[in-house]
């Protein structure tokens, strides 16, 4: 059995955005008991992300980290269309990821005590992004 909706979500610019209700609101509705769940976003310059829900100074910091690793505006870069956030917004995203899967037991995502499912928006800017969710079991 299988079961796959996207959803948009809306972001405010760069930094995350805790999807772990509604990824799982949409696993209840899969009504698959045991299997998996897959999260991808459909776009290069956004990610998804699984990670500490319990302390936002963890999210804070991989903020941090991921402008170490791809700062704004590098005068290296050649990709820049939309603006000095272009080409960091997609190394970003290619480093961070766009799915994770997390197991479904009795219709619940298998989180750790501490996991969440996030949309990290690597541009600085607000955005509509779609979000596939698959349920497979």
């Amino acid at each position: 059995m299988s079961y796959q909706q996207t959803v948009e979500i809306r972001t405010r610019g760069r930094g995350t955005t805790e999807i772990t209700a509604e990824v799982a609101r949409l696993v209840r509705a899969a009504g698959v008991a045991t299997g998996i769940a897959q999260v991808f976003v459909q776009h290069t310059s956004c990610s998804v992300m699984l990670t500490e829900n319990a302390d936002p100074a963890v999210r804070r910091d991989l903020e941090t980290l991921a402008g170490r690793w791809a700062p704004d505006a590098d005068p290296a870069y050649r990709h820049d269309t939309e603006g000095d956030d272009d080409m960091a917004a997609h190394a970003r995203a290619l480093l961070a990821g766009s799915s994770v899967t997390v197991p479904v037991d009795n219709g619940e995502l298998l989180l750790g005590t501490w996991q969440g499912i996030y949309l990290w928006e690597h541009r600085t800017g607000a955005q509509a992004r779609r979000v596939v969710v698959t349920v497979v079991g």
